[in-house]
């Protein structure tokens, strides 16, 4: 069989409007002789909704049940699919994920899809039958409902598309493409036409919000091409897919930015060994997330002062928890929740010299400070003053040709 995976995202069947133009898409597909399987987000909103009732209920609800609760906006809009589906002479129904089954591992609200059973869905698609699946959700060993992160029905759309061998695996969206950098902010912008997995899963851990970095991760682990295309506008999309199907890279594929870091620095740390793990382990044991860390060498071998970053929201919590911790001492801590992060990415820099150079020397010659720098074989972040995001951005997308 000749099968494609569809995935429509929240804003794509935001409306009942939206769901009509859906159900035309789906149906284009088989007209081209394909067998369809389609994976749905809940409706724009209705999640948020269901998260803030529970928060109303009790400010420590129950994970599993929770789970239960943020699933059922996939369930109401699946059916509408296949309502309209079957409104225009289809052969259509919905699917949870306890009735394929999906099967998963791991915590409620970030579990993970271990398995799919492909038997009854099979049967439904030589029937004749269009499957319309509950995105985000599946069941663990105690046959209980489990959610797999927001954003989670990318994952669910690349895992189905694994298990059922499909041809295609295409995301619908708001946008029609991944960008060089953000479109509002930089109007020249270019759609990136082809993007390896690995810029692509930097990318979208720098700040693009086309898709889920875990999402990527698991395209990428199971081989798993993507079509990245807009529901609203009928134009060729942006393909992810491995390195050795991309000819000619760039240099560099595109700049990300982030606007909600916060810059923590510790001054007089005692050096000694084990300060740095008994300096972050109540972070991690909180969920907060260290992203840039830079620690300077002290002259007299005594003291060090280490700086990182995070993300705003969690600066309150974060210095709280440094400054309750019995097993570390400092002289002063010094927080900056002004500060962005800007980064250039391409596997291209790998074996190009310079790339570094020219980064640092356009943001000096816009007279922008660089506070923090981390790197990685395909990435370079730096750190500046948030006022000066926009300007960065510019630079470094004019720099690289990125609008050709």
């Amino acid at each position: 069989m000749k099968i494609v995976v569809l995935k429509f995202g929240g804003t794509s069947v935001g409306s009942t409007i939206r769901i009509k133009k859906v159900a035309e898409i789906i149906a284009s597909y088989i007209k081209k002789k394909y067998k369809v399987i389609v994976a749905s987000s809940a409706m724009s909103g209705i999640t948020n909704d269901l998260v803030k009732k529970a928060k109303e209920i009790s400010n420590d609800f129950l994970a599993d049940e929770y789970d239960v609760l943020v699933s059922a906006g996939e369930q109401m809009s699946c059916s509408l699919i296949a309502g309209r589906l079957n409104h225009l002479g289809y052969k259509s129904r919905s699917w949870l994920g306890w009735q394929i089954p999906i099967l998963t591992s791991g915590a409620h609200s970030a579990s993970r899809i271990q398995k799919i059973n492909k038997k009854n869905i099979i049967s439904y698609l030589k029937s004749g039958g269009i499957p319309i699946v509950a995105g985000f959700q599946g069941i663990n060993s105690q046959n209980r409902i489990t959610t797999i992160g927001r954003g989670g029905t990318d994952a669910s759309a690349i895992m189905l598309a694994k298990f059922f061998n499909a041809e295609k695996c295409i995301i619908y969206t708001d946008v029609d493409g991944v960008y060089t950098t953000d479109p509002k902010t930089i109007s020249k912008a270019r759609k990136i036409k082809i993007i390896s997995y690995e810029e692509m899963l930097e990318m979208a851990s720098l700040g693009a919000k086309v898709m889920q970095p875990h999402s990527i991760q698991d395209a990428r682990l199971n081989r798993v091409n993507i079509d990245v295309r807009s529901s609203f506008i009928k134009s060729s999309g942006t393909l992810i897919t491995k390195r050795k199907n991309i000819s000619n890279n760039k240099i560099i594929r595109g700049v990300s930015f982030t606007k909600n870091d916060a810059k923590v620095t510790l001054i007089g740390v005692k050096d000694k060994p084990g300060i740095a793990a008994a300096i972050f382990e109540p972070l991690y044991k909180n969920s907060i997330n260290v992203d840039m860390v830079v620690q300077n060498i002290s002259s007299n071998g005594k003291e060090t002062d280490l700086t990182f970053t995070i993300k705003s929201e969690d600066l309150y919590k974060t210095e709280r928890l440094l400054k309750k911790n019995k097993k570390i001492s400092f002289r002063k801590i010094i927080v900056d929740n002004k500060v962005s992060k800007v980064s250039i990415v391409g596997v291209g820099m790998v074996t190009t010299p310079g790339v570094t150079y020219r980064m640092f020397n356009a943001l000096a010659k816009k007279n922008i400070n660089i506070i923090v720098i981390s790197t990685s074989e395909i990435k370079i972040s730096v750190l500046v003053n948030r006022k000066n995001i926009n300007k960065a951005v510019s630079a470094l997308h004019k720099e690289f040709n990125l609008e050709n």
